[in-house]
């Protein structure tokens, strides 16, 4: 047998360079009880990053799965952070600690907005999929599901005053929400565009929405009494000469009669910008409300109390004497900012003093905080911090190591940053022109890059300063390639040219000392724009690939025509060849990569390796192993010798750009189109490609099952309330490990009845057979405790689904369960939840087992639950009774019932004790 070629497997271990993803919102959060308004959390990728504005560095990361974030929500305690992601999950982390509390799985797709209560206790979310979604976050369950709008919810908000919640949409249309029914009973269709922001202002009596146009709409919410809200019939207003048709398009009401509530326009104010609103956001006291478009500009205004409406009323009527004015809006501007980049979300928060602080999120990965006090009428805006160090501006197009694996190099359109590989941290950052190419000067005090406008860029490390810039082409520098004996570089130019440089070292005439520079000692002139170059590692043959699809082989002392390779239907975009000189590797914008042996120019094999244009092509230093990068965001391994997929690394969000493998072959860096820079390891594990195709294969199935339709309760008619469960991988294995634990207490049932039978038989008490090696695992537990412990290590939010799942055979065993559960006192609630669950949701047969057990429990349950009723209201009494001696005592300094009756006997036992005292001397 001959000996088989190991793999080890590459593994993701940090991401950095992004300081704020622009697919999630920016939120204020508060950190173990600090400073109002200096941490604020933004979404990395598929992370949450908490930075501290005031020292402008990370201070807690919660770390996400593999789907990016697009949502969050801080708690109204500030003790948790909700946070929604591509996928349609949901998850409750602490910022205490940073761990994920609870998991809510409901969602097809993406979640786009999400809200708690006043209280905390339930949590709102919509997404892409149209559906809206209250959780029970105590309980931790979906507690239903809301259909009814037909494009992507874009708010969703609870009022406190009534058990009522408002949702909008990009379908134009604004729904209230009846939770106590759970179905509409109104709908605005006064927006002729999408609705793409709401707010709640003056204690939920007035609605401001912000569509695709300049206007933000105001609605009065006027509450209807009981007797109206039963359905009174109302009369129609007809329409006089003076109102105009505009005016009846935007009070339009699909609701014949009002019910609860009824909701007219109240008036408009005009944005400053012409475009759609992109972010609509109020400070925590909601007399604040920051507007912005897809420009720079933030819109800021103030929300006026009556008073200050009457104000200003009689200001205006003083001024127009005799012309009374007619509206008075209740939203006056307030200022406007300006930053340095358009604006992607904004978030508002007030401070003590009067203090507003703002946080933007821009488009250019930077995040910038500003503080806003009013100083005699005036107000006034400083910028207090800009976070830009971690991270580049604009896409990272070039990457680089160095020589001793310790640096890191990236250059994007205007920066060049190196990183340190261990720390992550920025050594030095250096403004540059577009670059496209890179590389270390060997010894690593210097790098170079090419850029878009055909120059070679010197920098020196140990100063961070441009040591000079060579007019190099006339076209983009697109590669650049380090000789083999270190002595120069050799680039590639949209000029059509391949150009041979040599290192110098010239004296500086400003300082006297010896700087390096680049001399150009050769050209190659070619038919077609040069895409790539690359020297082969014996500094014998120059592979260049060209616009014309093919790649011209040369010999590197006579630049005399060696090879011809050509078979990709589009360019060549990136190649490399192997260390010992021998193999030849390109990627194609036709999703191709071909292997070529270098003696003669034959094409080994060729393979479909990504589903977009493959972007970069490394090979592993010392090996036949290399890596391709793509546009369809995945990284993958492949071996040139065997012609096999080896790995997929998945991480990030967008196209990939480039990668950089280190000298050693343990680390790769790669960037791509989210600005994240992502580190890869190589562990010892290593890779069996069998059981790599089988979890590929699996991962498959989970996708395509989380992309399915949520299911149907049997027997439910679909309507605008649903389950708000929805199935998934976790909920189907969990059902499996109760089917599997049931068929376990079956077999163990089957044994005790087994020997029962062969005691009696024998008339004598035989040895008891042996129990399941599970049982005895967990400490010879009963095989129907052990089902119980089962179920109570089911999510909670998964709990319902997982029932649901299971087939119909099981379920009478499980309620028969269940009711010795009960009447033992095991776990009643958990059990009672289940069991209403499995009775109220499942089609039930007329079979005699389980009319017999429902009958069973009905009777047991109306006494036990009457019971449970019984002490639920002696224990509110109590608390009752105990919030109000706390509060009667903290005011009037009393002491009641045990303590008061003690003090009482003292009292009479001492005036005793005197009336003896007397009787005596007298």
């Amino acid at each position: 047998m001959g000996l088989t070629k190991q793999y080890l497997r590459y593994v993701s271990s940090a991401v950095f360079g992004v300081i704020g993803s622009q697919k999630a919102n920016i939120a204020y959060v508060t950190l173990r009880g600090g400073e109002k308004g200096r941490y604020v959390a933004v979404a990395a990728c598929e992370h949450v990053f908490i930075w501290d504005v005031r020292k402008a560095e990370k201070v807690l990361i919660l770390q996400g799965q593999k789907h990016e974030v697009t949502f969050l929500c801080p708690s109204p305690d500030g003790v948790h952070i909700a946070v929604g992601y591509e996928d349609g999950a949901v998850r409750i982390f602490s910022l205490l600690n940073g761990e994920s509390t609870v998991s809510f799985n409901g969602h097809k797709s993406a979640v786009t907005v999400i809200n708690y209560d006043a209280l905390g206790a339930r949590l709102v979310t919509g997404s892409k999929d149209t559906d809206v979604i209250v959780w029970d976050v105590i309980n931790e369950c979906g507690l239903y599901r809301l259909k009814g709008h037909k494009d992507v919810i874009t708010q969703a908000l609870f009022l406190k005053k009534k058990n009522l919640l408002v949702t909008s949409s990009k379908d134009s249309f604004v729904k209230w929400w009846d939770l106590d029914t759970q179905h509409c009973f109104k709908t605005m269709v006064g927006h002729r565009s999408e609705v793409w922001g709401m707010l709640l202002l003056n204690q939920e009596d007035r609605l401001l929405t912000g569509s695709a146009d300049s206007e933000l709409r105001a609605w009065n919410i006027s509450y209807l009494e009981e007797g109206k809200a039963d359905g009174e019939p109302r009369v129609k207003k007809e329409k006089t000469l003076l109102e105009d048709d505009e005016d009846e398009d935007e009070e339009v009401d699909e609701s014949p009669e009002e019910r609860i509530l009824s909701c007219k326009k109240f008036g408009s104010i005009l944005r400053e910008a012409r475009d759609r609103v992109v972010s609509l956001t109020a400070d925590n006291k909601a007399r604040v409300i920051a507007c912005h478009g897809n420009d720079s500009a933030l819109e800021l205004f103030t929300v006026l109390s009556e008073e200050e409406v009457q104000k200003k009323m009689n200001k205006k009527l003083k001024k127009a004497k005799k012309k009374a004015a007619k509206y008075v809006p209740t939203l006056l501007p307030n200022h406007s900012l300006m930053s340095l980049s358009r604006l992607r979300w904004v978030d508002c928060l007030s401070c003590a003093g009067g203090e507003l602080k703002v946080a933007l999120l821009l488009q250019n990965n930077t995040i910038e905080t500003y503080s806003l006090r009013t100083l005699n009428n005036t107000p006034t805006a400083n910028k207090t911090a800009r976070l830009t160090l971690g991270g580049h501006r604009t896409d990272v197009r070039t990457l680089a190591f160095s020589s001793d694996n310790l640096a890191v190099l990236s250059a994007s359109g205007d920066t060049v940053k190196v990183w340190n590989r261990s720390t992550l941290q920025v050594i030095r950052t250096m403004a540059c022109e577009y670059a496209l190419c890179s590389l270390f000067v060997p010894g690593d005090r210097q790098i170079i890059l090419g850029t878009k406008s055909g120059k070679l860029q010197i920098f020196e490390l140990a100063s961070g300063s441009l040591l000079e810039t060579v007019d190099a082409h006339d076209g983009a520098v697109w590669s650049l390639c380090l000789a083999p004996d270190q002595r120069g570089i050799v680039t590639g130019s949209a000029d059509k040219t391949v150009k041979f440089w040599e290192f110098e070292l010239i004296k500086d005439q400003g300082t006297a000392q010896k700087r390096l520079t680049v001399k150009h000692s050769r050209s190659l002139q070619l038919e077609e724009d040069v895409l790539c170059v690359k020297f082969s590692p014996d500094h014998r043959l120059l592979a260049v690939s060209l616009l014309d699809c093919t790649v011209k082989v040369f010999y590197t002392d006579t630049l005399k025509f060696f090879l011809s390779l050509y078979g990709h239907k589009l360019p060549v975009l990136c190649l490399d060849i192997s260390h010992d000189s021998t193999l030849i590797a390109t990627g194609s914008a036709d999703r191709n990569v071909k292997i070529w042996g270098l003696d003669f120019g034959d094409c080994h094999r060729s393979m479909f390796a990504h589903d977009d244009s493959v972007m970069f092509l490394q090979f592993v230093p010392k090996t036949h192993l290399f890596f391709t990068a793509g546009k369809d965001k995945k990284i993958k391994q492949w071996d040139a010798d065997k012609f096999e997929h080896i790995q997929t690394l998945e991480g990030h969000h967008r196209e990939v750009w480039c990668l950089t493998i280190s000298p050693s072959g343990d680390y790769i860096v790669s960037s791509g189109h989210d600005k994240s820079l992502r580190l890869w390891e190589r562990t010892r594990e290593p890779i069996i490609l069998e059981e790599e195709r089988e979890m590929e294969r699996e991962a498959e199935v989970e996708e395509s099952m989380a992309k399915g339709d949520v299911p149907v309760v049997p027997g439910e008619t679909q309507g605008e309330a649903a389950p708000a469960g929805k199935k998934t991988v976790e909920t189907v294995k969990a059902a499996e490990r109760i089917m599997e634990v049931l068929e376990l207490y079956r077999e163990e049932t089957r044994k005790m009845e087994e020997h029962k039978y062969a005691c009696e038989k024998a008339g004598k008490e035989l040895p008891p057979p042996q129990s399941n090696p599970i049982l005895v695992a967990f400490g010879n537990v009963s095989p129907s405790r052990y089902v119980l412990d089962v179920i109570k290590k089911v999510r909670s939010s998964e709990l319902e689904v997982s029932l649901l799942v299971l087939p119909f055979p099981y379920i009478p065993e499980l309620l028969t369960l269940f009711n010795s559960y009960i009447q033992q006192g095991l776990e009643v609630e958990l059990v009672c939840r289940c069991l209403f669950f499995l009775v109220s949701n499942i089609q039930w047969s007329r079979r005699e087992q389980s009319l017999r057990v429902l009958s069973s429990l009905s009777l047991f349950l109306s006494d036990f639950i009457s019971l449970l009723v019984f002490q639920n209201m002696m224990g509110f009494n109590s608390a009752a009774l105990q919030f109000l001696q706390r509060e009667i005592e903290s005011k009037e300094d009393v002491m009641f019932f045990a303590d008061a009756t003690g003090r009482l006997d003292e009292k009479k036992k001492k005036k005793r004790k005197r009336e003896r005292a007397v009787l005596t001397i007298a």
